[in-house]
């Protein structure tokens, strides 16, 4: 046999080797296409498609740290010193989609809150982490905890409008940008600031706004009557852009100490936030509350004076901070004596 014929035969041989293994060969699988992460801009700034949904949703938040402090008669930040700070994170989670309804939106707003000398489960200085807001909102309706219309309140810090603001509840609201109006049930709690109240949880109350905007002028109009206590309060504001400023003026009335509001029979305030610079506003504030003395679940005597200033100075985007400084004299009338001090607080935010 010769060289050439021994190597025509092998690679005779290898060729039906080789082809009987390519009959035989493994071809890998196509890997499946990556879905990124898509902008969705139908609902404004923030809002990115969950992958493999029509559902948007938005994360934002910030963190807070913040000193209170007091001096004079009125030094007392819930802890009996005379300063106190405290750290807070909070995360919000909105979620939309498309209906025939219009969007239906779900939020969840978590808080964390701490502050070494604070009690734990408390009402004005939490030590602990609690779900701020969680609710459902589709056509105008709203299920769940959230803040209600109380809680919008002046810019400033220096006075005292309203009382409790979130609640479990369920409200309708007719909002056509210019124009809004609601009225809400809401399930109160048993934080009101009045000696000797003995009325717990599971009591109901009604809730109603209407308000609205025309020009440079804003208003709002709010009523919440409190069932179980037979207590009521109405509040008004109102807010004008004037000069290189925007005018606040509000009143408020109730009948007696409830969740919607707790510090007197009336009362009325009004601040100017002055826009200095693009990044600075200084805004003072006065406020006169009359009959801030109750029994019985009536007002009896009393009246209070606040007067402050508030300076919110942005130092980058989405770095903030807020001072602010207030006199608050107390005169509690036919209960006997008086007093007076100072109060406020420095606080530093990063929001996202």
């Amino acid at each position: 046999m010769t060289i050439k014929s021994l190597l025509l035969g092998s690679a005779a041989a290898l060729a039906v080797v080789s082809g009987a293994q390519a009959a035989d060969a493994i071809v890998a699988a196509e890997p499946e296409p990556v879905e990124y992460v898509r902008v969705c801009d139908a609902y404004g700034t923030g809002y990115f498609y969950i992958p493999g949904t029509e559902t948007c949703l938005k994360i934002q938040g910030y963190i807070r740290f913040q000193t209170d402090f007091s001096f004079g008669d009125v030094a007392d930040n819930g802890g009996g010193e005379d300063w106190s700070a405290r750290t807070r994170g909070q995360v919000a989670f909105t979620a939309k989609s498309d209906t025939e309804y219009g969007p239906l939106t779900g939020v969840i707003v978590y808080q964390a809150n701490f502050r070494p000398n604070g009690e734990a489960n408390s009402q004005s200085n939490q030590n602990d982490t609690v779900i701020d807001e969680a609710y459902i909102d589709i056509a105008g309706f709203r299920v769940g905890k959230f803040v209600n219309w109380w809680d919008a309140d002046f810019s400033g810090e220096t006075e005292s409008i309203n009382n409790n603001t979130n609640f479990n509840a369920i409200r309708y609201q007719y909002d056509s940008g210019d124009f809004y109006a609601g009225v809400a049930v809401e399930e109160l709690t048993e934080f009101v600031n009045v000696a000797g109240d003995d009325h717990g949880g599971n009591n109901i109350g009604i809730d109603a706004a209407v308000g609205g905007k025309f020009g440079a002028i804003s208003w709002e109009l709010l009523a919440g009557y409190d069932i179980d206590r037979a207590n009521g309060a109405v509040r008004g504001i109102i807010y004008a852009d004037i000069g290189p400023g925007t005018f606040g003026l509000a009143g408020v009335w109730s009948s007696g100490p409830s969740d919607y509001y707790a510090n007197g029979e009336w009362a009325i305030a009004a601040q100017y936030a002055v826009k200095a610079t693009e990044k600075f506003t200084i805004t003072p504030a006065v406020q006169y509350t009359d009959n801030t003395v109750s029994a019985a679940g009536d007002w009896e005597t009393g009246h209070e004076w606040r007067a402050g200033v508030t300076l919110d100075y942005e130092i980058v985007e989405n770095l903030t901070t807020k001072v602010t400084v207030n006199y608050i004299k107390d005169d509690f009338g036919d209960a006997g004596g008086d007093e007076d001090g100072v109060t406020g607080f420095f606080r530093l935010q990063r929001s996202f």
